[in-house]
């Protein structure tokens, strides 16, 4: 594989402390399954969340990528804009993350991470986990959106006929991974699928 198909098949992905960490989990299991190379930077926060809401060891969260780095790690590879990605996904992303991204007034590795995505002009999606949200989390979206970041809160879609959270999740997490063209072949898609096309 040539240079630049390397880093098309090379994505970071961050875990913050929100509710939904099982996000972050499913998007490095199916992209582990695509074959695309993760770096997976993990809030301390995220840890105690996984273990609120959901069995999975933070040794599993770990071996789910191909590399992890710690929060504080600031001289970490994915610090700098030299080491070449196809973007980044933050899955999912805390109120805290984003306005840290959105500010450029980073503290931790994750949040360094995507302003390093955002500066080097590759995709950014953030996974943004909170509701109801005030004027203040709006404007920052609003900020983060005109400097390239695609913001995708984790909305499920119910014309997928979703039997499980997991169904949900994996429809949700599908739908990011189309933003780098990686189809894992697991989204209902409206128009595509029998029973969710509409007559002309």
């Amino acid at each position: 594989m040539d240079g630049a198909g390397h880093v098309q098949r090379r994505l970071i992905v961050g875990i913050s402390g929100a509710s939904g960490v099982v996000y972050g989990l499913r998007t490095l299991q199916l992209l582990r399954n695509a074959g695309v190379e993760t770096h997976l930077v993990m809030s301390k926060t995220a840890e105690v969340t996984f273990a609120h809401e959901t069995g999975t060891k933070i040794a599993e969260v770990k071996a789910a990528a191909h590399t992890t780095y710690r929060i504080d790690d600031m001289a970490a590879a994915i610090a700098s804009g030299g080491f070449r990605t196809a973007g980044m996904i933050v899955a999912p992303c805390s109120i805290r993350s984003m306005s840290e991204i959105a500010t450029g007034v980073t503290s931790t590795l994750l949040t360094r991470s995507a302003d390093v995505t955002l500066k080097e002009r590759r995709r950014l999606v953030l996974m943004v986990r909170e509701t109801p949200l005030h004027a203040g989390h709006l404007r920052s979206m609003a900020s983060l959106a005109e400097m390239g970041a695609i913001i995708a809160p984790p909305v499920p879609a119910f014309y997928a006929k979703p039997r499980s959270i997991e169904d949900m999740v994996d429809q949700t997490v599908g739908r990011v991974l189309d933003l780098f063209d990686i189809d894992v072949g697991i989204v209902h898609r409206w128009g595509e699928d029998g029973d969710s096309s509409r007559k002309s």
